[in-house]
Formats: structure tokens, C-alpha cells, sequence
């Protein structure tokens, strides 16, 4: 027998109701914060229909087995796992193009950016008063005090940078802590990098003016369990974000600090070069032989650690990529003389054929190196 179906209310439930918030929440090794994080944002997000979408770049700790928990008993929770793939970034990038809330905010698992002023941005947002919505330390009514001296100074000395190189107008581009429409992110996203850790300023920089932005200011709080991801590499992807942005996206954040790592190769080859004819007593061949070697064996693990971090190859992986590194390189080496005579055969000034085969050299070792060292499995 058929039963009839209730008439309806005309309200559905929170649950049921459409999606107006995701919460996009990159992790690593950040089982600790995400079960009180959770806790928080049903606290501040009462009366909204909303969802967390925690990106986790495959934690050892286990976070993801956290997030999965969490999402058994509510639906809200949910858990992106990236394997072989690392950066704060790729991962908000990602998490976003996953979500499907008209609204979507960045927000980082330390429990350190105030959630408690997610409502209050999310509303800017749905009154049309603004696109993007930025958390700001420093605005009248912020504080960044729980910083230690080290981190303000290089915190400030990078908004100073990027303000006056970028003519970015925002009091703290630094932050990672927005929100902003899904429309207008949709519209970026291609252009965006997945590498390094500051997506608000590419987020910016990119959209060159065409955003309107509110800034809030909150309070950033101290970290409560696990260890702060930054590291020294963090500048050096800002500085490669920030000249690639300078070049509008001419070259990439990839290539930049690709190139940076040649530059400091080359250092390399001079002073091993050096202590070869010097100390060694080697012949000119031999010596320039061997500094080839340490420079193209200090290149790759540069590029290793820094470069294609997220790519980072690992146990025997390592030497099969540093041969595959030297073939590369010693073809890329072939192409940069080739164009260097070329061009000095054409217009005898030697600094500009010089260049010119440098430049070759660089482009096929970077072309090459991505398509067969560390190229995606």
C-alpha cells in the first residue's frame, strides 16, 4: 500500500538547505586542530547552511583519518587527500574547484585566524558590498601580536615587497585568511600558481585591480598543538611569486626559481672549478669536467628540495633522477653553445651570444627536467 508523503513545511532543514558557505581548510599534520576547529566553526556558523572541506597533503599523523571520522557522524566535515602533491596553494586551489558553495574562505587549521568573523564576511559577500573579503592584521581594530619578532619582521618586510612591486592595495596580502564569490575565483583559478604558500596575493596580483575588497580586521591568535609549516624556502617562493607576477605570469613561479637555483649553480661551478686547477692540480679538461658534475649535482638536489617540492623524489627515485638530470642537462649544454655560436656568428658581440645560448641552456633543462625527471606519475 502506498504511503502518502507529509506535506511540506516549506523550510528544509540545515542540512537540506542550499549550500552558502565552504570552508576550504589545508592540512598537514594537523590531527589535533581539526576536531576543536570543527567544533569552532559550528559555534560561528550557526544558521548556516555551510561545509568544511579539510585538503590534506597525505599527513603522516593520520589528519585524514580525523577529517573521515568527523564525516561520518556530520556531513558538513569532508576530506580531500592529495598524494604526491604538496603547497598550502595547489591545495586551497583545489579544495575550492572541489566545493560548490557560491561563497568559498580560506582558512588555516592552527586554530590561529579568528572564525568567529566568518559570518560577519560571509554577509559583506551576499550584500554585494565586495567580491573578496581579507582577514587583516593590519587595519585598526587587528593584531599580530602573537607573532615572535622573527615572523613580524619577515611578515612585513614581504607585505612591503609586494605592496610597492605588485602596487597590490590590500593592508595585509599576506594573509591567509578570506573569503571570496565563487565566480570571481572561478574566473582566476587558471592563472593561478599551485606552488608556495601565499594564495591571497596571487589571488590579487592576478585579478590587477578588477576586485572589489573589504578588509576586516581580527585578531591572529597563538598555535595551540603541532608546528608552523613555514620554513626558510617559504621567501624564496615568495620572491618567485612575486617576480612572476611582475612579468604578468610571463614566466612562471616554477621557472623562476628554477632559474634562481642555476644562478646559484653556477656559483658552484666557478668555485669547484677553482679548487680543481688550485688544490687539485687538475688539467683544464678534467677541472671543468668535474665542477660540471658538482654544479649539475648541487642544481638537482636544489631543485629537488626547493624547485619541485611537491614532486619531491625520494629513495631510489633520487638516483635515477640525477642520472636523468645529467643527460639533460649535457644535451642542454650542447644547445647552449649551439645558439651561442649561432648568434655570435651573426652579431660577433660576445656577452649577447653568450646570453642568448645561457637562456637556451635554461629552457631546455627546465622544459626537459619537468617532462622527464620530475614529471607527474
Amino acid at each position: 500500500m502506498n504511503q502518502p508523503f507529509p506535506a511540506s513545511s516549506g523550510a528544509l532543514p540545515l542540512t537540506e538547505a542550499p549550500l552558502q558557505l565552504s570552508v576550504i581548510i589545508p592540512t598537514f599534520n594537523e590531527r589535533d586542530n581539526v576536531t576543536p576547529l570543527f567544533e569552532r566553526l559550528k559555534v560561528a556558523l550557526a544558521g548556516i547552511a555551510w561545509e568544511a572541506v579539510f585538503v590534506d597533503d597525505n599527513s603522516p599523523d593520520g589528519t585524514a583519518n580525523v577529517v573521515r571520522a568527523l564525516a561520518r557522524h556530520d556531513p558538513r566535515a569532508r576530506c580531500l587527500r592529495r598524494i604526491g602533491r604538496r603547497g598550502l596553494s595547489g591545495a586551497c586551489i583545489e579544495g575550492i574547484l572541489s566545493s560548490s558553495a557560491s561563497f568559498v574562505a580560506v582558512i588555516d587549521a592552527d586554530l590561529q585566524h579568528d572564525e568567529t568573523q566568518l559570518a560577519k564576511m560571509l554577509g559583506i559577500l551576499q550584500a554585494g558590498q565586495a567580491d573578496l573579503v581579507v582577514g587583516s592584521r593590519y587595519i585598526e581594530g587587528g593584531n599580530s601580536d602573537a607573532f615572535n619578532k622573527q615572523r613580524a619582521g619577515a611578515s612585513a618586510l614581504a607585505t612591503t615587497i609586494a605592496r610597492r612591486v605588485l602596487r597590490v592595495e590590500v593592508n595585509d596580502p599576506m594573509s591567509g585568511f578570506f573569503m571570496i564569490r565563487r565566480d570571481r575565483f572561478e574566473e582566476l583559478a587558471p592563472q593561478l600558481s599551485t606552488q608556495g604558500f601565499k594564495i591571497l596575493l596571487d589571488v590579487v596580483a592576478t585579478a590587477r585591480g578588477s576586485l572589489r575588497i573589504v578588509e576586516i580586521p581580527y585578531t591572529f591568535g597563538s598555535r595551540l598543538h603541532g608546528e608552523s609549516k613555514l620554513d626558510s624556502m617559504v621567501m624564496l617562493d615568495f620572491l618567485g611569486l612575486v617576480l612572476a607576477k611582475f612579468t604578468n605570469d610571463i614566466i612562471t613561479l616554477r621557472f623562476v626559481l628554477f632559474a634562481m637555483v642555476g644562478t646559484l649553480g653556477l656559483l658552484v661551478h666557478v668555485a669547484a672549478l677553482y679548487v680543481a686547477l688550485d688544490a687539485l692540480q687538475l688539467r683544464f679538461g678534467e677541472a671543468q669536467t668535474v665542477a660540471a658534475i658538482c654544479a649539475m649535482t648541487s642544481n638537482f638536489l636544489l631543485n629537488n628540495f626547493l624547485t619541485y617540492r611537491d614532486q619531491r623524489l625520494k629513495g631510489f627515485a633520487i638516483l635515477r633522477g640525477l642520472l636523468l638530470f645529467y643527460l639533460v642537462c649535457s644535451v642542454g649544454l650542447l644547445a647552449n653553445v649551439g645558439v651561442a655560436f649561432s648568434i655570435y656568428d651573426q652579431e660577433p658581440t660576445w656577452w649577447i651570444a653568450g646570453a642568448a645560448g645561457a637562456l637556451m641552456g635554461v629552457v631546455w633543462n627546465y622544459a626537459m627536467s619537468g617532462l622527464f625527471v620530475w614529471r607527474k606519475r
